[in-house]
């Protein structure tokens, strides 16, 4: 639907001075002038330059007004852009992102893509699930696109996206944006999901060229080319980092050694991976799981420097050790992107980061923020930010509903998952933290206690997509006579369930190696009750079923 007020023709000399009109068209006169340069591989022929007086005509690469911007590229957005033309079917929705790639999924960065048999897998980001079945990373073939330059005339409206492109400058009164090359493009509603960027130690930064470009921080399709021929042609790297991205890249380069000569190192301040979410005993049992992945795993490693010397990095510990390698990853958070919040005049959340919203994903009236550049307030848990995929898909939706004026809160308390490989992997919602207390409850695992083994069941290798639609109404507890807990028996955690507790009330769960079971846990973190006995709580997850 046209939007009224675009009907309606306005004589804006009216408003404004002459000077300010000769500016504005003089602009756009500059705009059609635009002429292609060479490296834009638009054409075969040399770029040539009209004569001043016969401007050479170009064709409009992009629209000067998008009634529904999102600004991002990732999942948060793709899931909005989907959302928004559900509601509104002939919407006119742009896409703008800083990658050269169409909106695509990140997890299997880190996850199926290192385990494909296919030496074209770096080519074609096709890859084989853990269910078997192939598929691509990216959410939609270029033919769901509608080109940018035919977004404003497309009978039915649709999709565009535009590549390699930055906004960095956003005048929220002019309702319109600034991109890298001075462009300017007006919406009527826009999304910022600019996701984050990887974080980078300092002794990193400080170290030098020779060390900065044998370090990888890893985010985009183009860190996993990177390092994917890093790992084929060096003898050795160091992963920096115990969590998720690094103890996930730590198992699928430990097991791509087991074919090569290749020497793969992680290291980490903690006591044991995944040490700042898991309790300890299962943080121990985790690093086992990694070393037996062929990974040598260096704890307790506080970094003092980094150099280079005689044609290796050298990375010094506080406590004297040295680890010489010849590549880095350095896998230590996530910063999110949040430069658009000084010319916006947006709000950043002190505490957790990211542009602050309210409880429908609003920064303005007119702007909303989804995925990991978002803190939103939990009515359950409190303010939040999350940087995990499933929250990427809930809250671009519910931006995207809410943009075509659903005024939809949003409550969905959103779930992420780590894969160690096909066989250990685990879910988790809410608050998981290892500082908080815990309480676990673990049974022995059957060969269908697997992310590939569930993967294979449910149809779908990204679990979330499967989970973000699931309910609980009256979770049924398992009539299988609860055995003694696992914990009593040493060193076997096949499967189980850890909650996570603040002031007697479980706040988080991790389901590992049970699969299937969220909507079960997101009734309990939002019924927010106490709970005498966890053992019985345990068995709504039906953890002791054969």
């Amino acid at each position: 639907m046209i939007p009224y007020f675009s009907m309606i023709k306005i004589d804006f000399s009216d408003f404004f001075p002459n000077s300010f009109l000769q500016k504005q068209r003089s602009r756009k006169l500059r705009q059609r002038q635009r002429v292609v340069r060479p490296e834009s591989n638009l054409s075969a022929e040399p770029a040539t330059v009209a004569p001043a007086e016969v401007p050479a005509p170009t064709p409009v690469e992009f629209p000067s007004h998008a009634p529904y911007l999102l600004i991002g590229g990732g999942t948060a957005s793709f899931a909005a852009a989907r959302s928004i033309r559900a509601r509104d079917p002939g919407a006119r929705v742009l896409i703008i992102t800083d990658e050269p790639d169409l909106p695509y999924m990140r997890p299997p960065l880190s996850k199926e893509l290192w385990f494909s048999d296919d030496p074209s897998v770096v080519d074609t980001l096709r890859f084989k699930q853990w269910n078997g079945k192939e598929r691509s990373i990216y959410f939609q073939p270029p033919s769901f696109y509608v080109s940018p330059q035919d977004l404003e005339k497309v009978e039915n409206g649709g999709v565009a996206v535009l590549t390699g492109k930055k906004v960095v400058h956003m005048d929220v009164r002019g309702n319109k944006v600034t991109l890298s090359d001075d462009t300017e493009i007006s919406y009527d509603k826009c999304l910022i999901a600019t996701g984050g960027i990887p974080r980078n130690l300092q002794v990193i930064e400080r170290a030098g060229e020779e060390v900065t470009k044998r370090t990888t921080l890893f985010r985009k399709v183009e860190d996993f080319k990177a390092l994917d021929k890093v790992s084929r042609d060096t003898k050795s790297i160091t992963i920096i980092g115990g969590g998720f991205l690094g103890s996930e890249l730590a198992c699928a380069l430990g097991r791509r050694s087991a074919d090569s000569d290749l020497e793969v190192i992680q290291m980490f301040p903690e006591k044991g991976n995944m040490g700042k979410v898991l309790p300890e005993y299962l943080s121990n049992w985790t690093t086992a799981k990694v070393k037996s992945e062929g990974v040598a795993v260096i704890t307790e490693a506080l970094v003092k420097a980094v150099s280079f010397k005689d044609g290796k990095v050298e990375i010094k510990l506080k406590d004297g050790r040295v680890v010489k390698t010849d590549h880095i990853v350095a896998a230590v958070g996530l910063e999110p992107s949040v430069e658009l919040a000084k010319s916006a005049g947006l709000e950043v959340d002190s505490d957790f980061g990211g542009f602050r919203v309210n409880a429908e994903l609003q920064a303005r009236s007119n702007i909303w923020v989804a995925g990991d550049a978002a803190c939103f307030y939990d009515i359950r848990l409190g303010r939040r930010r999350v940087e995990h995929h499933d929250h990427a898909v809930v809250s671009g939706r519910l931006a995207g509903e809410n943009m075509t004026g659903a005024n939809k809160p949003y409550w969905h308390q959103s779930m992420f998952w780590s894969d160690l490989g096909p066989d250990v992997g685990y879910e988790a919602i809410g608050i998981v933290d290892s500082s908080l207390p815990t309480v676990g409850v673990f049974a022995k695992a059957t060969a269908k206690d697997t992310p590939k083994a569930a993967t294979e069941k449910s149809g779908t290798g990204i679990r979330s997509e499967s989970e973000t639609e699931g309910t609980a109404s009256s979770p049924v507890a398992s009539s299988t006579p609860e055995p003694p807990p696992v914990l009593e028996q040493k060193d076997n955690y096949g499967k189980g369930v850890i909650f996570y507790l603040r002031d007697k009330v479980v706040v988080g769960i991790i389901l590992w190696n049970v699969f299937n079971r969220m909507p079960v846990a997101r009734k309990i973190i939002k019924d927010g009750e106490e709970h005498a006995d966890l053992n019985e709580v345990a068995k709504l997850f039906n953890i002791h079923d054969d």
